[in-house]
């Protein structure tokens, strides 16, 4: 399952470009959280619409899923860099030092093998949709109000795009420590101790006060 993470930082290389994807995965996050206010927002209108004037939000649900790729996939790469995802840490929590390195790269890996193909297939989705010469630029629309398809649909490989530069670096950081043999390497999400985990709220709530 997930815990609770940190990601070490220095003045490495790898450091800076840890945080300097981080600007963009916190702004793909920060549009994410806008528009599932703004979905909130929709909801209020058309229930509003309904009930008030029986006449609800046309096009309500062609709207969902325009904004649903939105809200589910670009904040994807945010929560892997953090170490949100969902885990099974049974055998790989055991494991400690260059097993552990060792593990965590092999299984990043993985993951970044199923996204580079995630990314081909999800880009070939999104150029069946896309076409310069139709209306909007789009071949397909949704069914209701005719919303072009192609934005959502450019969405994910874009997002899956920033997710594999961040598992790349993971790769990096994980392959440099296990060489190193390094306790606490950068750029890697790295399970925190209940102490450590105590530390951080207090300095959280701190700076709130």
């Amino acid at each position: 399952m997930a815990g609770s993470f940190a990601v070490m930082r220095d003045s490495s290389l790898l450091s800076r470009l840890d945080q300097a994807l981080q600007v963009v995965e916190r702004f793909f996050a920060l549009i994410a959280g806008l528009f599932a206010f703004g979905l909130m927002v929709l909801a209020v209108i058309s229930v509003t619409g309904r009930n008030i004037f029986n006449e609800p939000l046309s096009g309500y649900v062609d709207w969902i899923e325009a904004f649903m790729p939105l809200i589910a996939i670009l904040g994807v790469s945010y929560v892997q860099r953090d170490g949100g995802h969902i885990r099974m840490d049974i055998v790989v929590a055991q494991l400690k030092g260059r097993a552990l390195w060792l593990a965590e790269f092999l299984t990043t890996f993985g993951i970044l093998i199923l996204i580079v193909a995630l990314i081909w297939g999800s880009w070939a989705h999104f150029d069946r949709s896309f076409d310069m010469t139709k209306p909007l630029w789009s071949r397909d629309s949704s069914i209701d109000i005719g919303l072009p398809i192609w934005p959502s649909k450019l969405v994910v490989p874009v997002a899956f795009s920033v997710m594999a530069l961040r598992l790349v670096l993971q790769l990096w950081g994980y392959g440099r420590a296990f060489v190193s043999g390094a306790e606490r390497p950068v750029a890697v999400p790295l399970i925190m101790s209940v102490a450590e985990q105590a530390a951080a709220e207090a300095e959280h709530i701190q700076g709130r006060d």
